[in-house]
């Protein structure tokens, strides 16, 4: 397990503050303790709930911002469809998402040679027309990313000490 140490009063406060608060609080942390990002020489060290917290918080970022388009075009597609993040996910107790996850990896492995390639950022925004059978799972994920989120935060928050070492 990575180091991650977190003081007991941040901890409170930021669950005074909300679920979002005390999850982002959490990834945070686990973030500047692996140095920004997860590569394969530090996910040796982290658990593997802590690689799967921070896979969450990957997917989350990525689809917020750019959907399946771009998460898979910016690398992730190997650790979420060729690694069983699925199963890792469903641990937390996701079975919806799970499920996505499942459902959205037989787009991606039709679609991931076209996405994956070198492309000009001009190519790049014209896969969203081009390759739009994702737009529908985009939508599923924004709708249901509020309810994922907070039931990683209830995982995470019942299972702390096996993602954090808390200090007085």
């Amino acid at each position: 397990m990575v180091d991650v140490k977190i003081k007991d009063s941040e901890l409170r406060a930021a669950a005074e503050d909300g679920i979002d608060a005390f999850l982002d609080l959490i990834i945070e942390r686990t973030r500047e303790a692996i140095g920004g990002e997860l590569t394969a020489e530090n996910m040796a060290q982290m658990s593997s709930k802590q690689i799967t917290l921070m896979g969450y918080a990957t997917l989350r970022d990525e689809m917020m911002d750019g959907g399946f388009v771009q998460l898979i075009h910016n690398g992730y597609g190997p650790f979420f469809f060729h690694n069983p993040f699925d199963l890792a996910i469903r641990g937390f107790g996701l079975v919806e998402l799970c499920r996505f996850m499942r459902r959205a990896k037989k787009l991606y492995l039709r679609n991931r040679e076209e996405i994956e390639r070198e492309l000009t950022d001009e190519e790049f925004m014209a896969l969203y027309e081009k390759i739009q059978v994702f737009d529908d799972f985009d939508d599923e994920f924004v709708t249901n990313e509020e309810e994922w989120s907070e039931q990683v935060a209830r995982f995470v928050d019942e299972n702390l000490l096996e993602f954090v070492q808390i200090q007085e």
